[in-house]
């Protein structure tokens, strides 16, 4: 089963940037959804931003504009570049793919990056 490891998170100033990686362990090019989830404390796990394999993207509204979720095929790595950020962007990022369209699709997920955005 494929796995993923998380990396590029971070300490960074409201307004400032950071990309995060996810390195999967296996080919990522046919896996039916690859997204970016962020869990804040005290708080449910949220989707932020999600990508299928022909490259259709979908994006919380709270991010829509300042981050941008991209893969990389041949280095079987997907970013999600985050700009523009607010102290409300801390939290801990996952990767997440779910395998294949099937309803009992294998899902996978890291073991997150923690990002905290603050003066």
């Amino acid at each position: 089963q494929v796995q993923l490891v998380e990396s590029g998170g971070g300490l960074v100033e409201p307004g400032g940037s950071l990309r995060l990686s996810c390195a999967a362990s296996e080919n990522i090019r046919d896996i039916n959804v690859l997204a970016w989830y962020r869990q804040a404390p005290g708080k449910q796990r949220e989707l932020v931003a999600a990508m299928s394999p022909t490259g259709i993207t979908n994006y919380a509204d709270g991010v829509q504009g300042r981050f941008a979720i991209s893969r990389d095929n041949a280095k079987d790595t997907v970013y999600l570049q985050m700009n523009s950020l607010k102290p409300e962007d801390t939290a801990v990022y996952y990767c997440y793919a779910r395998i294949t369209s099937a309803v009992n699709s294998p899902r996978v997920w890291g073991q997150g990056t923690q990002v905290t955005v603050s003066s």
